[in-house]
């Protein structure tokens, strides 16, 4: 069974860090590009960051571009999002996501990646 187990959620203050991990089972991720969306409180989901499946290419949402940075332990089929400088505005529930077909792409980020296998998500709320 494909499986993606997102972890490292928690409180933060602003200007604070946060490592998520986003840990799969079931398949590999050289056969997946992978993605981190992001739900606040009564927003839609947004695409924040996405890693093709050979770990050369990332993209980034424009509004963490420069703060966080996502990356991909292929030996261990785990992908991480680094959370930096975080902001009030970071706050929600972050899911990881994974998909053998569609690849990552800044239009498919901006469109919310649209992923098939999806994580339970991961809690961050950063106080200002």
């Amino acid at each position: 069974e494909v499986q993606l187990q997102a972890s490292g959620g928690g409180f933060v203050q602003a200007g604070g860090s946060l490592r998520l991990s986003c840990a799969a089972s079931g398949f590999t991720f050289d056969d997946y590009d992978i993605g981190w969306v992001r739900q606040a409180p009564g927003k839609e989901r947004e695409g924040v960051s996405c890693i093709n499946r050979s770990g050369r290419s990332t993209y980034y949402s424009d509004p963490v571009k420069g703060r966080f940075i996502i990356s991909s332990d292929n030996d261990k089929n785990t992908v991480y999002l680094q959370m930096n400088s975080l902001k009030p505005e970071d706050t929600g529930v972050y899911y990881c996501t994974a998909d053998a077909r569609r690849r990552c792409s800044p239009p498919r980020l901006r469109d919310g990646l649209g992923y098939d296998v999806w994580g339970q998500g991961t809690l961050v709320t950063v106080s200002s």
